[in-house]
């Protein structure tokens, strides 16, 4: 008579194969994901992408009420140094019921004296006029693009259509060094 303990039924022969099946489906994880690192790695930026992705900008030899043009993601980015005139008439804009976009002063940029946006028209992509003195400004003194007439004022919110929206602010901080990072 057979107790069922003998042959291929052992316990010590079960555990055995269980440990077999572990081990073979952990080689094979280990193995897949050797074989897939690659592929996975390759989505990840790479090193010339992410240098562009951020811009440090000097802004020491800035003067009050001079406007500057950086490039950041291919895309220009104006950065004015605002007078206390143009702060004080941004702040009484604030309210203004024809603002197409409405946005307070304080909520474009992050120390009063200096604006930073994206310098592309929120209409078709035109580049504004208006970071040369001697460019047209528009009513507002901030920026006009020159291809549908929008016009911006000097926080970069947009006064008169077409444009549909302000000019963008980029993600930016200032260091501690004078300079702007931008990105």
């Amino acid at each position: 008579m057979s107790t069922g303990m003998g042959g291929s039924g052992s316990p010590a022969e079960a555990t055995r194969r269980d440990f077999l099946y572990i081990a073979t489906g952990a080689m094979a994880a280990v193995g897949t994901a050797v074989a897939l690192w690659p592929f996975i790695d390759s989505m990840n930026p790479t090193a010339d992408v992410l240098a562009l992705s951020s811009v440090d900008i000097d802004l020491s030899s800035v003067e009050v009420g001079q406007r500057i043009t950086a490039m950041w993601r291919s895309r220009p980015v104006f950065i004015a140094r605002r007078t206390p005139e143009e702060i004080a008439r941004a702040k009484a804009d604030d309210s203004d019921p024809g603002l197409i976009d409405p946005a307070t002063d304080a909520s474009r940029v992050i120390q009063e004296e200096w604006l930073v946006v994206v310098g592309v028209c929120t209409h078709l992509g035109c580049i504004p006029l208006g970071q040369d003195p001697a460019a047209p400004r528009g009513d507002w003194g901030g920026w006009f693009c020159p291809c549908h007439g929008s016009v911006y004022d000097t926080v970069g919110r947009v006064r008169r259509s077409p444009a549909p929206r302000n000019l963008d602010v980029p993600p930016y901080e200032f260091l501690e060094n004078g300079a702007v990072r931008i990105g």
